[in-house]
Protein backbone atom coordinates (compact mmCIF):
# COMPACT_ATOMS: atom_id res chain seq x y z
CA UNK A 1 0.00 0.00 0.00
CA UNK A 2 1.14 3.52 -0.82
CA UNK A 3 0.80 6.72 1.21
CA UNK A 4 0.23 10.22 -0.16
CA UNK A 5 2.55 12.18 2.11
CA UNK A 6 1.25 15.63 1.10
CA UNK A 7 -2.16 16.79 -0.15
CA UNK A 8 -4.76 19.50 0.50
CA UNK A 9 -8.14 17.82 0.77
CA UNK A 10 -9.62 20.86 2.51
CA UNK A 11 -9.32 22.94 -0.68
CA UNK A 12 -12.39 23.94 -2.66
CA UNK A 13 -11.67 21.41 -5.41
CA UNK A 14 -12.58 18.62 -2.97
CA UNK A 15 -15.49 20.25 -1.14
CA UNK A 16 -18.18 17.60 -0.65
CA UNK A 17 -16.13 14.98 -2.51
CA UNK A 18 -14.00 13.48 0.25
CA UNK A 19 -15.90 10.14 0.36
CA UNK A 20 -15.33 9.83 -3.39
CA UNK A 21 -11.62 10.67 -2.96
CA UNK A 22 -11.24 8.09 -0.19
CA UNK A 23 -12.91 5.46 -2.36
CA UNK A 24 -10.49 6.19 -5.18
CA UNK A 25 -7.58 5.88 -2.77
CA UNK A 26 -8.73 2.45 -1.65
CA UNK A 27 -9.11 1.24 -5.24
CA UNK A 28 -5.62 2.52 -6.11
CA UNK A 29 -3.97 0.93 -3.08
CA UNK A 30 -3.31 4.22 -1.27
CA UNK A 31 -3.89 3.58 2.40
CA UNK A 32 -3.21 6.95 4.07
CA UNK A 33 -2.84 10.64 3.27
CA UNK A 34 -1.44 13.64 5.11
CA UNK A 35 -3.62 16.75 4.76
CA UNK A 36 -1.33 19.75 4.98
CA UNK A 37 -2.28 23.14 6.40
CA UNK A 38 -1.41 26.35 4.54
CA UNK A 39 -2.87 28.91 6.99
CA UNK A 40 -3.89 28.78 10.63
CA UNK A 41 -7.29 30.25 9.74
CA UNK A 42 -8.01 27.19 7.60
CA UNK A 43 -6.50 24.65 9.97
CA UNK A 44 -9.89 23.76 11.57
CA UNK A 45 -10.98 22.31 8.20
CA UNK A 46 -7.80 20.24 7.98
CA UNK A 47 -8.21 18.99 11.54
CA UNK A 48 -11.87 18.15 10.94
CA UNK A 49 -10.93 15.93 8.00
CA UNK A 50 -8.33 14.10 10.09
CA UNK A 51 -10.77 13.68 12.96
CA UNK A 52 -13.46 12.27 10.69
CA UNK A 53 -11.31 9.71 8.86
CA UNK A 54 -8.93 7.26 10.50
CA UNK A 55 -6.58 7.15 7.50
CA UNK A 56 -6.12 10.91 7.22
CA UNK A 57 -3.61 12.96 9.20
CA UNK A 58 -3.03 16.69 9.59
CA UNK A 59 -0.31 19.29 9.92
CA UNK A 60 -0.43 22.88 11.21
CA UNK A 61 1.45 25.76 9.67
CA UNK A 62 1.45 28.75 7.33
CA UNK A 63 2.69 28.52 3.75
CA UNK A 64 5.22 31.19 2.71
CA UNK A 65 2.95 32.38 -0.13
CA UNK A 66 0.49 33.96 2.34
CA UNK A 67 1.87 37.37 3.35
CA UNK A 68 -1.48 38.46 4.80
CA UNK A 69 -1.93 35.42 7.03
CA UNK A 70 -0.79 37.42 10.03
CA UNK A 71 1.96 36.82 12.57
CA UNK A 72 2.71 33.27 13.64
CA UNK A 73 3.94 32.48 17.13
CA UNK A 74 5.64 29.26 18.21
CA UNK A 75 3.23 29.13 21.16
CA UNK A 76 0.22 29.03 18.82
CA UNK A 77 1.75 26.34 16.63
CA UNK A 78 2.73 24.21 19.62
CA UNK A 79 -0.79 24.46 21.04
CA UNK A 80 -2.37 23.37 17.76
CA UNK A 81 0.15 20.55 17.40
CA UNK A 82 -1.16 18.92 20.58
CA UNK A 83 -4.11 17.59 18.59
CA UNK A 84 -3.67 13.78 18.38
CA UNK A 85 -4.03 13.72 14.59
CA UNK A 86 -1.43 16.45 13.97
CA UNK A 87 1.80 14.76 12.92
CA UNK A 88 3.88 17.68 11.59
CA UNK A 89 4.56 21.42 11.56
CA UNK A 90 4.08 23.09 8.17
CA UNK A 91 3.92 23.58 5.41
CA UNK A 92 6.52 26.24 5.99
CA UNK A 93 9.63 27.50 4.26
CA UNK A 94 10.62 30.12 1.70
CA UNK A 95 9.31 31.04 -1.74
CA UNK A 96 11.10 33.76 -3.70
CA UNK A 97 9.44 32.77 -6.97
CA UNK A 98 5.97 34.23 -6.49
CA UNK A 99 6.80 37.13 -4.17
CA UNK A 100 9.32 39.96 -4.49
CA UNK A 101 10.72 42.74 -2.34
CA UNK A 102 11.75 42.52 1.30
CA UNK A 103 10.94 38.94 2.31
CA UNK A 104 12.45 39.03 5.77
CA UNK A 105 8.96 38.29 7.13
CA UNK A 106 9.11 34.93 5.30
CA UNK A 107 12.45 34.08 6.85
CA UNK A 108 11.25 35.06 10.32
CA UNK A 109 8.07 33.03 9.91
CA UNK A 110 10.14 30.02 8.83
CA UNK A 111 12.33 30.36 11.92
CA UNK A 112 9.25 30.41 14.17
CA UNK A 113 7.97 27.20 12.61
CA UNK A 114 11.31 25.48 13.20
CA UNK A 115 11.34 26.70 16.80
CA UNK A 116 7.83 25.34 17.31
CA UNK A 117 8.74 21.98 15.78
CA UNK A 118 11.68 21.65 18.14
CA UNK A 119 9.51 22.52 21.12
CA UNK A 120 6.80 19.98 20.32
CA UNK A 121 9.09 17.33 18.84
CA UNK A 122 7.27 17.05 15.51
CA UNK A 123 8.90 16.97 12.05
CA UNK A 124 8.77 19.85 9.60
CA UNK A 125 7.17 19.99 6.15
CA UNK A 126 9.37 22.38 4.16
CA UNK A 127 8.47 24.21 0.94
CA UNK A 128 11.29 25.91 -0.95
CA UNK A 129 11.18 27.56 -4.35
CA UNK A 130 13.89 29.81 -5.81
CA UNK A 131 15.20 30.08 -2.23
CA UNK A 132 17.25 26.94 -1.61
CA UNK A 133 20.35 28.61 -0.18
CA UNK A 134 18.43 30.60 2.42
CA UNK A 135 16.19 27.63 3.21
CA UNK A 136 19.11 25.33 3.97
CA UNK A 137 20.95 28.07 5.87
CA UNK A 138 18.00 28.80 8.16
CA UNK A 139 17.37 25.10 8.73
CA UNK A 140 20.96 24.78 9.92
CA UNK A 141 20.91 27.95 12.03
CA UNK A 142 17.68 27.01 13.80
CA UNK A 143 18.62 23.38 14.48
CA UNK A 144 16.02 21.78 12.23
CA UNK A 145 18.09 18.58 12.26
CA UNK A 146 16.85 18.00 15.81
CA UNK A 147 13.39 17.06 14.50
CA UNK A 148 14.02 16.42 10.80
CA UNK A 149 11.16 16.38 8.35
CA UNK A 150 10.56 16.40 4.62
CA UNK A 151 11.51 18.62 1.70
CA UNK A 152 8.16 18.41 0.00
CA UNK A 153 7.58 18.50 -3.77
CA UNK A 154 11.34 18.46 -4.28
CA UNK A 155 12.64 20.26 -7.39
CA UNK A 156 16.08 21.41 -6.26
CA UNK A 157 19.59 20.11 -7.03
CA UNK A 158 21.30 17.00 -5.80
CA UNK A 159 23.45 19.17 -3.55
CA UNK A 160 20.38 20.60 -1.83
CA UNK A 161 19.01 17.09 -1.37
CA UNK A 162 22.29 15.98 0.22
CA UNK A 163 22.32 18.98 2.57
CA UNK A 164 18.75 18.27 3.66
CA UNK A 165 19.40 14.56 4.14
CA UNK A 166 22.39 15.54 6.27
CA UNK A 167 19.94 17.36 8.56
CA UNK A 168 17.70 14.29 8.99
CA UNK A 169 15.24 15.30 6.26
CA UNK A 170 13.45 13.13 3.74
CA UNK A 171 13.04 14.00 0.07
CA UNK A 172 9.52 13.79 -1.36
CA UNK A 173 8.74 13.61 -5.08
CA UNK A 174 5.49 14.77 -6.64
CA UNK A 175 3.91 14.43 -10.08
CA UNK A 176 6.64 16.69 -11.46
CA UNK A 177 8.91 13.64 -11.57
CA UNK A 178 6.69 12.24 -14.36
CA UNK A 179 6.99 15.34 -16.59
CA UNK A 180 8.92 15.04 -19.84
CA UNK A 181 11.34 17.85 -18.98
CA UNK A 182 12.17 16.49 -15.49
CA UNK A 183 15.11 14.23 -16.40
CA UNK A 184 17.42 15.93 -13.87
CA UNK A 185 14.85 15.44 -11.12
CA UNK A 186 14.45 11.76 -12.03
CA UNK A 187 18.22 11.38 -11.71
CA UNK A 188 18.00 12.71 -8.15
CA UNK A 189 15.07 10.39 -7.41
CA UNK A 190 17.25 7.49 -8.51
CA UNK A 191 19.99 8.45 -6.03
CA UNK A 192 18.14 9.44 -2.84
CA UNK A 193 18.76 6.80 -0.15
CA UNK A 194 15.74 4.51 0.02
CA UNK A 195 15.23 5.21 3.72
CA UNK A 196 14.86 8.95 3.01
CA UNK A 197 12.38 8.73 0.13
CA UNK A 198 8.71 9.76 0.09
CA UNK A 199 6.07 10.21 -2.61
CA UNK A 200 3.22 12.69 -2.71
CA UNK A 201 0.65 14.39 -4.92
CA UNK A 202 0.36 17.95 -3.55
CA UNK A 203 -3.26 17.53 -4.70
CA UNK A 204 -5.09 19.39 -6.15
CA UNK A 205 -1.92 20.62 -7.87
CA UNK A 206 0.70 19.02 -10.14
CA UNK A 207 -1.21 16.02 -11.43
CA UNK A 208 1.20 13.44 -12.85
CA UNK A 209 1.27 12.17 -16.41
CA UNK A 210 -1.19 10.92 -17.76
CA UNK A 211 -3.41 13.40 -15.89
CA UNK A 212 -1.19 16.46 -16.21
CA UNK A 213 -3.30 19.62 -16.30
CA UNK A 214 -6.21 17.98 -14.46
CA UNK A 215 -7.16 18.29 -10.80
CA UNK A 216 -4.75 16.07 -8.91
CA UNK A 217 -6.00 13.58 -6.30
CA UNK A 218 -4.33 11.29 -3.75
CA UNK A 219 -5.03 8.14 -5.79
CA UNK A 220 -2.66 9.50 -8.44
CA UNK A 221 0.32 9.06 -6.13
CA UNK A 222 0.60 5.62 -7.76
CA UNK A 223 1.82 7.28 -10.97
CA UNK A 224 4.49 9.13 -9.01
CA UNK A 225 5.57 5.85 -7.41
CA UNK A 226 5.71 4.14 -10.79
CA UNK A 227 7.98 6.85 -12.20
CA UNK A 228 10.31 6.74 -9.21
CA UNK A 229 10.39 2.93 -9.19
CA UNK A 230 11.25 2.94 -12.88
CA UNK A 231 14.34 5.12 -12.49
CA UNK A 232 15.44 3.18 -9.41
CA UNK A 233 15.01 -0.10 -11.32
CA UNK A 234 12.80 -1.59 -8.64
CA UNK A 235 9.18 -2.65 -8.39
CA UNK A 236 6.32 -0.39 -7.38
CA UNK A 237 5.50 -2.90 -4.65
CA UNK A 238 8.97 -2.63 -3.11
CA UNK A 239 8.95 1.16 -3.43
CA UNK A 240 5.55 1.26 -1.73
CA UNK A 241 6.82 -0.83 1.18
CA UNK A 242 9.83 1.45 1.66
CA UNK A 243 8.08 4.81 1.31
CA UNK A 244 5.18 3.76 3.51
CA UNK A 245 7.59 2.60 6.22
CA UNK A 246 9.42 5.93 5.92
CA UNK A 247 6.13 7.80 6.34
CA UNK A 248 5.21 5.82 9.46
CA UNK A 249 8.63 6.34 11.00
CA UNK A 250 8.99 10.04 10.19
CA UNK A 251 5.52 11.10 11.31
CA UNK A 252 5.15 8.64 14.18
CA UNK A 253 2.08 7.05 12.63
CA UNK A 254 0.93 3.64 13.82
CA UNK A 255 0.75 0.86 11.22
CA UNK A 256 -2.44 -0.54 12.77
Amino acid sequence: MLVDSHCHLDFDEFRGRVPEILGEMEEAGVSRALCVSVTLQESPRVLALAEAHANLYASVGVHPDYPDAGPVSPDELVALARHPKVVAIGETGLDYYRLRGDLEWQRERFRRHIQAARRCGKPLIVHTRAAAADTVRIMAEEGAAEVGGVMHCFTETGEVAEAAIGMNFHISFSGIVTFKNAAALRDIAARVPIDRLLVETDAPYLAPVPYRGKVNRPAYVRFVAEAVARVRETSVADLAVATTANFFRLFGVSKS
